[in-house]
């Protein structure tokens, strides 16, 4: 369980800074800034999961 929490540590800023470089003001209305900044911060959260639970999965399954 401590190597899931590492890895959300690792994982999360990383995929922050990947999703920043995409423009989503395009996708939502005009002075929905807010609603854009808290779609990135689910976005992040979903991706992340995934991410450490496949990594996690795979270290897990590798060991055995």
């Amino acid at each position: 369980m401590r190597l899931k929490v590492v890895l959300y540590f690792i994982v999360v800023p990383l995929t922050l800074w990947a999703l920043n470089s995409i423009n989503l003001s395009p996708i939502f209305k005009k002075n929905q800034y807010y609603a854009s900044r808290l779609f990135l911060l689910i976005l992040t959260m979903s991706l992340s999961y995934l991410i450490v639970n496949f990594c996690y999965d795979f270290f897990v399954s590798s060991i055995i």
